[in-house]
């Protein structure tokens, strides 16, 4: 009994073994269909069957598996002159999903830009304030839609309401209460210009200073993907006094205090100092990076 169990067991084995070298197999040549529709272009399943030595029978199945995952789509081929009698042929393209799948070298054009926009500035100092200004104007106009969507949320779901948002636009992100401090913790799990900002921090300086605004609070940055970390993570200090979220080009505006007797100024005034203390203590015990 125990030989016909070890044997049942090996034999098991072998094939979840050999299953495994299938999918493997499958999975490589289902690629390689997809990365002979970027080398060439829109194809027929005849014309990749002759190009990777395939019968088309086989390349129809790797064709079906591809448009159910999204990264081919069938369309009809293009006809130039006059058309014979009959369907169109069906050729097979890659979708916006399949041609991310490959490396477009996105990365590096956004670099050459930003480098390209501190040059012309003059470099330097002036360099560096011209790639500022280009993030800040990026990042606000993203933003716009993000402060519709915490208009008339209440301070306490605003982190929540704003991490919605960004997920929706592929960063990943969630909410969560700090683990060792007072305050939450905006997590992005993804970034898009990772590689980007790695070069260019200002990319993150201007998110940082938006969500900021969006918040109605000071935020601190305490991790970024750009940096080496798994998560881009910023502290909302918890305690402080949150106002309505302002939209990213607005800014609140200074008034004036109401006219007193000097009496009453100067009791006023001593307490404000106090008060402005306290406050300023507090900010900065709530900046600090949680243990």
């Amino acid at each position: 009994m125990a030989r016909r169990a070890t044997g049942g067991a090996a034999a098991s084995g072998t094939s979840a073994a050999q299953t495994q070298t299938t999918q493997d197999e499958q999975h490589g040549t289902r690629n390689k269909v997809a990365r002979s529709i970027l080398d060439h272009g829109p194809s027929t399943a005849a014309e990749l069957a002759q190009r990777l030595e395939l019968t088309q029978a086989a390349v129809r199945r790797h064709l079906d598996a591809l448009v159910a995952e999204g990264v081919v789509e069938a369309r009809d081929k293009r006809v130039y002159g006059s058309r014979g009698r009959g369907r169109p042929a069906k050729v097979f393209a890659l979708t916006d999903c399949g041609r991310d799948a490959f490396d477009q070298a996105y990365d590096q054009l956004a670099a050459d830009a930003l480098r390209w926009i501190a040059q012309q500035a003059g470099g330097g100092r002036l360099g560096d304030a011209a790639v500022a200004a280009f993030a800040r104007a990026r990042v606000e106009a993203q933003a716009e839609k993000y402060h519709a969507a915490l208009a008339g949320v209440p301070p306490e779901d605003r982190a929540r309401a704003l991490a919605r948002a960004l997920s929706e636009d592929g960063y990943a992100a969630t909410a969560r209460e700090a683990p060792a401090q007072a305050g939450e913790q905006l997590c992005q799990h993804h970034c898009p210009v990772a590689h980007t900002a790695e070069q260019f921090p200002q990319l993150c300086e201007a998110e940082t200073e938006v969500f900021s605004r969006l918040l109605g609070t000071h935020v601190q940055r305490l991790a970024t993907i750009a940096h080496g970390d798994g998560v881009c993570t910023t502290f909302i200090p918890g305690g402080q006094p949150k106002t309505s979220a302002q939209p990213p080009a607005s800014r609140p505006r200074a008034t004036a205090p109401p006219a007193t007797s000097t009496a009453s100024s100067t009791i006023q005034s001593s307490k404000a100092s106090k008060a402005s203390t306290s406050t300023a203590t507090n900010a900065q015990q709530a900046g600090r990076n949680p243990a």
